[in-house]
């Protein structure tokens, strides 16, 4: 049994036999043959944040696979009143099979794996969201045919999801550029962390220079759950730092465009851009509920 909380606790072989195992499991889907292997088995999803694509895909996932998930808020238990994260991981262990949790603090899956006795999946936290990169390696490798070698250049926002490319991008040996605002650069522990690996990483504020000769274009919204309160501030810090036709002309002819969605078009990508021709968006999306069925299968026994 083994968690995960960073793309990190994978190895490069890991990943690459999870998408082997998502490859496998998406072309099954479309011939409408149907496994169920965790037929039994309960997927809890602790989530304090809301939701579209990762409460979704991964209810399909354990629907598709012969098992069943519960959904739960914190207004559906009794963390909201002061229960302990310990006291509450002891329980779901005692009736579920794996935890999901989307969480506010990164400390909390910490310390929801320190006292489970099932795994722990990281749905999303304030440094890393790591099912959305194991997607997103799927989806490059769909469309570009290999990973190793590749350039990924990330434009705006040095958040959850830019941590989490960044170490992924280091075990599967991508050179990653990322360009953001002064201030709003990545973790420095991840950095470090992803330099230790062997990761190419360019830091910079200046995102054609980001964008030049790139095989993949990356972004996310500008203002993440959490950050509300300073949104003016960003939508001015971030303007030179839009995913747009001009932006395009810096990448390689055939780039492929990834953002993690929602999507807040006319600010961090133009609206044409991301429903055109290099868009891969959309596939993405749908390559959640692939990888995370491998990634149940993997964790849950």
């Amino acid at each position: 049994m083994k968690h995960l909380l960073s793309i990190n606790d994978l190895t490069h072989e890991e990943i690459n036999s999870l998408l082997d195992k998502a490859d496998d499991l998406k072309e099954k889907r479309k011939r409408g043959k149907i496994t169920r292997e965790l037929e039994h088995k309960t997927l809890t999803m602790l989530f304090e944040k809301s939701s579209t694509r990762t409460r979704i895909s991964f209810e399909v996932a354990m629907r598709e696979l012969g098992g069943g998930s519960i959904y739960l808020n914190l207004a559906d238990t009794q963390l909201g009143r002061g229960e302990s994260i310990a006291d509450t991981a002891k329980v779901i262990s005692r009736y579920a099979h794996a935890v999901a949790a989307r969480v506010n603090d990164h400390h909390t899956l910490i310390e929801l794996a320190e006292h489970s006795t099932i795994p722990v999946i990281n749905a999303l936290s304030d440094i890393e969201h790591p099912c959305q990169l194991l997607s997103d390696l799927m989806t490059i490798r769909e469309y570009k045919g290999h990973l190793k070698g590749l350039t990924l250049s990330w434009i705006g926002d040095g958040n959850n999801v830019c941590n989490s490319a960044i170490l992924a991008c280091s075990l599967e040996g991508i050179h990653i550029n990322i360009a953001t605002p002064r201030g709003y650069e990545p973790d420095r522990n991840i950095v470090m962390q992803a330099r230790e690996l062997g990761g190419s990483i360019t830091l910079t504020d200046n995102p054609e220079d980001a964008a030049a000769g790139a095989d993949v274009l990356y972004t996310d919204v500008w203002v993440s759950m959490g950050d509300e309160a300073e949104t003016m501030k960003r939508l001015n810090d971030f303007k030179k730092y839009q995913i747009n036709s001009k932006l395009l002309q810096h990448a390689k002819n055939n780039v492929t465009v990834l953002h993690c969605l929602p999507a807040h078009r006319g600010e961090e990508i133009t609206g044409d851009v991301a429903d055109g021709q290099h868009s891969a968006i959309l596939d993405q999306a749908e390559n959640r509920l692939h990888t995370q069925k491998a990634l149940l299968l993997s964790l849950i026994r």
